[in-house]
């Protein structure tokens, strides 16, 4: 199968953006958004979904958190279509149950080619270190409609935000890698009764 990488620029007048991603990866991550916490939540991300993402963001984080977080998501969702390319072969759907300590996290994801978000996750604080905890569910909107997929997120359990947010990246990782692994029955096809996703 041929590597499947992306590699985007995004510049606006609120972020500039340089992403390189290999869903195929190792795990590697290279990161530096300006918002430690983030950066803290991508390399879960990364890591757990054995993807290799290097992301650089220079964003006017004098503002707040905002526009950084969702002009990521946005290119991180961009990135993830790319490399999909014609989805060819790929299971499609992934779900996972991730615990992290007291917190209780489920994810589910249809690489479908419609882009829908349901964020049911409750944060009890403003924020966790230097990144808002509202911009959670606004970098998953923008993932979602970035990469044209459906996504679920589901926080079953928890009480400590830092722990529900991380185990609410690390969730999406493990189901969006078991989504984009092949499932060699299909013969190369797209699974899907329409012929393509």
């Amino acid at each position: 199968m041929e590597e499947r990488t992306a590699e985007i620029r995004r510049r606006t007048s609120e972020t500039d953006i340089t992403l390189k991603l290999n869903l195929d990866g190792t795990g590697k991550a290279d990161l530096d958004t300006g918002i430690p916490f983030f950066d803290h939540m991508l390399h879960g991300f990364a890591r757990h979904g054995m993807f290799d993402l290097e992301l650089v963001c220079r964003g006017d984080v004098e503002v707040d958190s905002h526009h950084t977080i969702e002009d990521c998501g946005i290119v991180l969702g961009e990135a993830i279509r790319q490399a999909l390319g014609d989805k060819k072969a790929i299971r499609r759907y992934g779900s996972f149950l991730l615990p992290m300590d007291e917190a209780l996290v489920l994810c589910a994801v249809d690489l479908s080619g419609r882009p829908y978000l349901n964020f049911d996750v409750s944060f009890r604080t403003p924020a966790m270190g230097d990144m808002a905890t509202e911009m959670v569910r606004e970098f998953f909107y923008a993932v979602s409609y970035g990469a044209m997929m459906n996504l679920h997120l589901k926080e079953l359990d928890g009480i400590n935000d830092h722990h529900v947010a991380e185990a609410c990246f690390k969730a999406f990782a493990k189901a969006l890698d078991q989504a984009s692994g092949y499932e060699p029955r299909l013969n190369g096809e797209v699974w899907s009764t329409k012929g393509m996703i």
